[in-house]
């Protein structure tokens, strides 16, 4: 990535940071792009060079989390059960080690909870788990897993649920009042959600 790539996506992840607090504070109804630009000490102009829409705004950041979970994975040993990878993956990336990581829950929290009240910023959110979904699915064939490698068809299954998994997890606790760590915490419910999840991989692969 050049200078200018580097500045263009900074300048992307700060409007996001931007449009996710405001999302997170006010909802959506209360969240305008002028509101934005202005957070991000930027103009009208600037904004609309990057994303079209308020809420295409949040994406870049949403994309983070997806991609630290699909990094984890695609670094987990071969010789690891493609379900044993997608559990510790999935705890690691949603843990919160940091007070900097327990912050973004909070406007993870709002900006979720302010998706449920407006179709385009699901939109956003669900194409940003499809866009995971097929990155985890070409991980996945990749793998060996006790064989030459996972057949293409068996891997998008299970990306689609690993994905759907995690989404679940993240929503639920969203929707509650756990906090960013401990029981009911995304990381719980992800391994939860896995657990849910491998064990019905496990019970296929049975004779």
């Amino acid at each position: 990535m050049n200078l200018t790539e580097r500045r263009k996506a900074a300048t992307e992840l700060e409007i996001a940071r931007a449009a996710a607090s405001l999302f997170a504070e006010r909802g959506s109804g209360g969240t305008t792009v002028e509101a934005i630009a202005d957070r991000a000490g930027l103009s009208l102009r600037t904004f609309y060079r990057y994303f079209p829409t308020k809420q295409d705004a949040v994406a870049p950041l949403l994309s983070i989390g997806a991609q630290r979970w699909l990094d984890l994975l695609a670094a987990a040993p071969r010789d690891v059960p493609a379900a044993g990878a997608l559990e510790s993956a999935a705890a690691r990336a949603l843990a919160a080690p940091d007070a900097a990581t327990a912050e973004s829950y909070g406007w993870t929290r709002g900006l979720l909870r302010a998706a449920d009240d407006d179709p385009a910023l699901r939109a956003v959110w669900l194409r940003v788990n499809d866009e995971s979904e097929r990155r985890l699915a070409r991980i996945l064939t990749d793998r060996t897993d006790g064989a030459d490698g996972a057949d293409p068809l068996e891997a998008a299954v299970a990306a689609a649920a690993a994905t759907a998994a995690i989404r679940i997890a993240v929503e639920t606790w969203a929707r509650g009042d756990a906090g960013p760590t401990g029981p009911g915490s995304p990381a719980d419910l992800a391994v939860r959600c896995m657990r849910e999840l491998t064990a019905g991989l496990r019970a296929s692969a049975r004779p």
